[in-house]
């Protein structure tokens, strides 16, 4: 844990959640996000909470999911774009 020079730590953990402030470098980016051998979440190289680590299958999993979801809502949006034009239909239910 490192102090500034207001005396405050630039990381650390709070609450159980880790955060660090330290001015990030490139070679510090690149083994946050590969780390072979740790699990999926990693601490983040700057900023609050935890990230993906690349190194690990199951985060390619879970962006292959993100992908196809975010695709297939823009297929919904695009396709809900084109019946925009229909005016709408009235149903009448007859008790009888």
């Amino acid at each position: 844990m490192e102090d500034n020079e207001s005396g405050k730590p630039q990381s650390g953990e709070l609450f159980g959640v880790p955060y660090n402030f330290e001015q990030p470098s490139v070679s510090r980016m690149l083994s946050s996000y590969w780390q072979p051998g740790e699990g999926m979440l990693v601490e983040k190289p700057f900023g609050v909470g935890y990230t993906l680590n690349l190194a690990n299958w199951r985060s390619w999993v879970i962006g292959v999911v993100v992908l196809g979801l975010l695709w297939q809502e823009s297929q919904k949006e695009r396709d809900g774009e084109a019946d925009e034009g229909e005016d709408p239909v009235e149903v009448i239910v007859d008790d009888d």
